[in-house]
C-alpha cells in the first residue's frame, strides 16, 4: 500500500470518520474556552470566536454522523451494536445533539442579547466537553489507538 494512493485513502472502511472527528471536536472545545474568555473579559471578540467555532463544530458533526454510520455499515457490515461500539454510538450521537444546542443557543443570544444564560449555558458547554471526551475515548479504542481494536 503507497502512503499517497487516493484510491486507498478514499476507500478505506473507516478513515474518513477517523479523520473527520477532528474538527467537531476541536472547534467545540476551542469554542468553550473562547466562551469562558468572553464571560471572565467581557471581550466580544472572545464571544464572536465562541460563536463561530459552535457554528463550523455543529455543521461538521454532519459528514462526522454520516461517516460514522457508513463506518458501522461497512467494516462491520451492520451487525448489532454492542459494547464499546454502542456506547461510543450513544456517546457520539449526544455529543452531536449537545454541540447543535450549544450552537442554537449562542445564536440565540446573539440575535436577541436580552436573552442572557450564561450560567446555565456554560454547565451545558462543560457537560459537552465531557460528552465529547468521552465518546472520542471509546472511538479511539474502537480504532485502535487506545488500544485493541
Amino acid at each position: 500500500m503507497h502512503p499517497f494512493d487516493i484510491k486507498t485513502v478514499l476507500l478505506a472502511k473507516h478513515a474518513q470518520h477517523v479523520v473527520l472527528i477532528h474538527f467537531p471536536i476541536a472547534l467545540f472545545i476551542t469554542g468553550v474556552a473562547l466562551d469562558f474568555l468572553a464571560q471572565r473579559t467581557k471581550r466580544a471578540i472572545y464571544a464572536a470566536a465562541a460563536y463561530f467555532n459552535f457554528t463550523f463544530a455543529a455543521l461538521s458533526t454532519i459528514p462526522v454522523v454520516i461517516t460514522g454510520i457508513v463506518a458501522w455499515q461497512w467494516a462491520l457490515e451492520g451487525q448489532r451494536l454492542k459494547g464499546i461500539l454502542l456506547q461510543h454510538l450513544v456517546l457520539g450521537s449526544a455529543s452531536s445533539a449537545l454541540i447543535w444546542i450549544v450552537f442554537w443557543m449562542h445564536r440565540r443570544v446573539r440575535q436577541k442579547p436580552e436573552v442572557a444564560i450564561s450560567g446555565v449555558r456554560m454547565a451545558i458547554e462543560l457537560f459537552g466537553v465531557l460528552l465529547v471526551s468521552l465518546s472520542g475515548h471509546l472511538g479511539g479504542f474502537l480504532s485502535g489507538v487506545n488500544g485493541p481494536g
